[in-house]
């Protein structure tokens, strides 16, 4: 059974600090933090776990003492308004032109057959500072996006800086499943092919996603009962706030030996991760692309964010995001903290450079806009 509501936190020295918020969820009190590569037998103790991993580092995760399930923790406000950066403040890590010129060099290695396809992506930034020597409010900032662009996975998870865990900030409106675990079931559900509206997707756009999603079901099919993995649904039309996806779910049951294994989370995670939507296929050689040509560590853009709740008895359910339309904030940077947020595209031989600059642009704008603030 997975966790009651408002359970008792244990005592400890002083109050713990940290939260979690997810879809009808919200923890407090962080007891402790993991390298969940390092320790993923760690993954298998009982209780609810928020999870953030960086596209180009670690996946963490933290155990939380007090979880209440009747929160309607999406819509929940911070304990003052958002203030974000000014809109004019935004910069990015890469240019009009260069990041058409990513693009130019992603067609010459899909020419070259180095892959079929890469993601590149850029990091926009803005400076940040608290209030009054306290972190941003990561949850203020989470109830703006929800009422400005509602998400399927949308959440946060902030442990300040000093708190006596791994700190982490984190704040998403991710509308993509990376995975999702119930008992001995597994899907992932991957988004290529983005447009304004659903008569602007193009072939080009079907062929990414039908590429992606053959990877994904490759993916799963190495911790997979053979013959159980299946698409489900190919080419599903989404639309979220002013943009439609091509979505396809992948689906599997998992061998008996890998659901049981206290490493479960090392087999999943060595089999699918980072996500392929936003790498590439083949994923190695698409992962040696994106190193060449990215100006700026990903972070948790197009990591993982989401959250792994496991009962007394072991069985454990979880629902992983990849972390696109997701924001971060770390202390470093200009004028005492920086905020970021990333964007990127699908590049195949049938790209456009500006096409897919424009797609970046499409994706950042709404979410940019709602944490800025006008000035």
């Amino acid at each position: 059974m997975p966790l009651t509501s408002h359970s008792t936190p244990p005592e400890r020295d002083g109050a713990l600090s940290g939260e979690a918020w997810f879809a009808g969820v919200r923890a407090r009190g962080v007891v402790e933090s993991i390298d969940v590569l390092a320790t993923p037998e760690r993954l298998r103790a009982p209780g609810f776990w928020a999870v953030v991993g960086d596209f180009d580092g670690p996946v963490r995760a933290w155990r939380f003492a007090d979880v209440d399930r009747s929160s309607p923790a999406a819509a929940d406000t911070g304990t003052e308004a958002w203030d974000g950066p000014p809109a004019g403040a935004w910069t990015s890590s890469m240019s009009r032109r260069e990041y058409r010129d990513a693009v130019e060099q992603t067609r010459a290695a899909i020419k070259q057959g180095r892959v079929y396809q890469a993601n590149i992506c850029r990091v926009l930034s803005a400076p940040l500072a608290g209030r009054d020597g306290a972190e941003p409010d990561a949850r203020a900032l989470s109830a703006v996006l929800a009422r400005g662009n509602p998400a399927p996975y949308a959440g946060g998870v902030h442990v300040p800086h000093g708190a006596g865990q791994r700190p982490v900030w984190v704040v998403t409106a991710s509308p993509e499943l990376f995975l999702r675990v119930d008992g001995g079931a597994v899907a992932s559900a991957p988004i290529k092919g983005t447009a304004e509206h659903p008569d602007a997707l193009q072939a080009k756009d079907r062929a990414e996603n039908v590429m992606i999603t053959d990877l994904v079901r490759n993916d799963l099919q190495r911790v997979c009962e053979p013959g159980t993995v299946e698409v489900v649904d190919l080419l599903a039309v989404e639309a979220h706030p002013g943009l439609v996806h091509l979505v396809s779910t992948v689906q599997g049951a998992l061998r008996p030996e890998v659901a049981a294994s206290p490493r479960l989370w090392a087999h999943l995670l060595g089999a699918a991760y980072p996500p392929a939507s936003v790498s590439g296929a083949p994923k190695s050689s698409a992962l040696q692309v994106i190193a060449e040509l990215e100006r700026a560590r990903r972070g948790p853009y197009c990591g993982v964010v989401g959250w792994v709740d496991v009962a007394e008895d072991g069985a454990a359910r979880a629902e992983l995001a990849v972390g696109i339309r997701t924001f971060w904030w770390s202390p470093d940077g200009a004028r005492g903290g920086e905020l970021r947020f990333g964007t990127g595209a699908g590049i195949t031989w049938g790209s456009d450079p500006q096409a897919e600059w424009d797609e970046t642009e499409l994706k950042a704008r709404r979410l940019v806009a709602l944490a800025s603030s006008p000035r």
